[in-house]
């Protein structure tokens, strides 16, 4: 039963997290992250690599560098996040509720981040024509090969 308020309790501050204070956060935070992991999708279609999320669970051999590159784009984020609440408390709540802060800003820059990042690179690796090879591949236009008409 004590588990059972805890999540009510969490459930609780977030909604009412929406409104007062700083709830432009919860617009900002979340479009920082898609912004962030559509811009990582890309480079992942760009190299060829497998999805995000799905690779994290899937490929053990480079789980840590994957999540590596993962904290690497959205840790600052996910930092901003946790002292925005952790502000948003002091103000609204006059307390420190340091467990919620952390929960809040997973669900407001990680969460978001692991959902598009993987589906990004899956459309920008389906787009791509077949047998044409990737922007990285290509011979610039002007180049002497190109002109000779070898390419």
């Amino acid at each position: 039963m004590m588990l059972q308020d805890v999540f009510t309790h969490l459930w609780d501050g977030l909604v009412s997290r929406t409104t007062g204070p700083l709830k432009f956060r919860f617009f900002l935070q979340p479009g920082m992250a898609i912004f962030l992991a559509v811009r990582c999708g890309l480079r992942d279609s760009r190299e060829g690599k497998p999805p995000y999320f799905w690779a994290i669970f899937t490929d053990p051999a480079q789980r840590r560098e994957l999540l590596h590159d993962g904290w690497k784009s959205i840790g600052k984020i996910f930092i901003l996040a946790v002292a925005l609440d952790c502000i948003y408390q002091i103000i609204v709540l006059r307390w420190l509720y340091p467990f919620e802060a952390i929960m809040v800003a997973v669900l407001l820059a990680v969460i978001p981040y692991l959902l598009v990042r993987g589906p990004v690179n899956r459309i920008a690796t389906a787009r791509k024509a077949p047998g044409r090879p990737s922007a990285a591949g290509q011979a610039d236009s002007t180049s002497p090969v190109r002109k000779a008409g070898i390419l």
